[in-house]
């Protein structure tokens, strides 16, 4: 172990979607904390780009096994722990972040494991569908899920409302904690367009780009979508009426919610959301599925409704984009309301959790 409770963290990640923000944002702020971080990457490979921003934090490891969400069975994560077992013994690891509880299925290491969830097929289905997967090719993650939420030594969930739908899938998880996203301030853009931006992988049921594209059907305000139509396990969308223009940069994703007069986020499932925090950030004014996570998270800081009903939005965008004071109003209430979710915030929370589990993990308990 490095001294002064400086440790060295073998972090999981993968390149697609938002565990990858998180785990740069997070991991940044840990090493400025002093700590080594390790990073076990998992699926699709990164992009020259994503190689180099997380090269520029620590090393970068890409393993074989792919992330639950590409899995087709639990067997084929069956060589995950043989290959983070390495990385831990070859790196000298004092802990080990996941970033799915799945991950910890089978593991056996002598350091402490944390696992956090940010998704899972089983909330995801609640959700989305209904009901949990109970038979096909998704019904096997349960179980893995459920098994890898009591290995590990700590869970950590990214709002109150995904921490009570674990607790609703799996049962009761003593060693469950809530630790709030957050991402990197940006600043605001004073001039903007007369448009409405989205960001999001729409090609994921959960995001509700179906409703998204219907709305934007019925008014003249035009919408602009960020983020991948077409997804590695097969899935995708097809937009009609929203101007999707595809995949970005996170940087480039946040210049256009920046530019825009509004941000809308349709999901019906979102365990935090990542992209509202970035467009609040810019004090762009928020219009939000109404879902429990987005309202503990924003509260009055943003206009809600509801994620079954096109018209709703749509008349939601109308009325938001036809009272400017309003808009400027609630950009200021959302980042505001963002300038909470602070990644020194997020940092010092998760390194206290590190802290209390190393002790814990030394002493035997």
């Amino acid at each position: 172990m490095t001294g002064n409770g400086r440790h060295r963290i073998l972090m999981t990640l993968d390149a697609v979607g938002g565990v990858w923000q998180y785990a740069m944002g997070l991991a940044r702020e840990l090493k400025r904390g002093g700590h080594t971080i390790v990073f076990a990457g998992l699926g699709p490979a990164p992009s020259p780009a994503q190689h180099t921003e997380a090269s520029a934090i620590g090393t970068v490891t890409w393993l074989s096994s792919p992330p639950d969400w590409l899995a087709r069975s639990a067997k084929e994560l069956e060589g995950l722990p043989a290959e983070l077992s390495r990385l831990v013994e070859e790196h000298a690891i004092d802990l080990v972040h996941l970033n799915a509880p799945s991950q910890a299925v089978g593991l056996n290491v002598p350091c402490p494991v944390a696992a956090v969830s940010h998704s899972c097929v089983v909330t995801w289905f609640q959700a989305v569908r209904g009901e949990a997967p109970s038979t096909g090719d998704w019904a096997w993650h349960k179980d893995v899920n459920a098994d890898g939420l009591k290995r590990a030594g700590i869970a950590i969930a990214p709002s109150a409302s995904h921490a009570e739908a674990l607790k609703r899938s799996y049962g009761e998880i003593p060693h469950l904690h809530v630790v709030h996203n957050a991402v990197e301030a940006a600043p605001v853009e004073t001039r903007r367009e007369r448009m409405v931006s989205a960001a999001g992988r729409w090609w994921d049921e959960g995001k509700n780009g179906r409703i998204l594209d219907a709305a934007a059907g019925r008014i003249d305000i035009p919408i602009f979508a960020a983020g991948p139509t077409r997804g590695e396990n097969g899935s995708g969308i097809f937009f009609t009426h929203v101007m999707s223009v595809g995949p970005l940069s996170n940087a480039e994703t946040r210049e256009l919610m920046a530019q825009t007069s509004i941000f809308v986020s349709p999901s019906i499932y979102e365990p935090f959301g990542l992209a509202a925090l970035e467009a609040a950030h810019a004090a762009t004014p928020l219009i939000l599925a109404d879902i429990p996570t987005y309202r503990e998270v924003w509260g009055d800081a943003a206009v809600f409704f509801d994620p079954h009903d096109a018209e709703d939005l749509a008349e939601a965008i109308e009325q938001l984009m036809g009272n400017p004071q309003k808009r400027e109003a609630l950009g200021q209430a959302a980042r505001e309301q963002a300038s909470r979710y602070t990644l020194a915030r997020q940092a010092a929370e998760m390194q206290a959790l590190y802290a209390g589990a190393v002790a814990r993990y030394r002493n035997g308990s």
